[in-house]
């Protein structure tokens, strides 16, 4: 399904985020668009947080019934 790859895309999106903060103390979403505060940071965080819960779907799915429709 496409909303599961646009999902995993921002989860991955997110996650490396993350380890760029953990390792270097670099927030590159914030350093993109303008703040950690600014609407638009928000938004993305906001999405990749979305992204994150609907992921948790894809570890209880049947996996052969996702190989079907492919």
């Amino acid at each position: 399904m496409i909303i599961d790859k646009i999902a995993l895309v921002l989860a991955i999106i997110g996650g490396l985020n993350w380890g760029s903060i953990g390792i270097f103390g670099f927030d590159f979403v914030a350093f993109a668009f303008g703040g950690q505060t600014s609407a638009f940071s928000r938004v993305i965080y906001t999405l990749v947080g979305l992204a994150a819960i609907w992921c948790i779907s894809l570890l209880f799915r049947d996996r052969d019934a996702v190989d079907e429709t492919t």
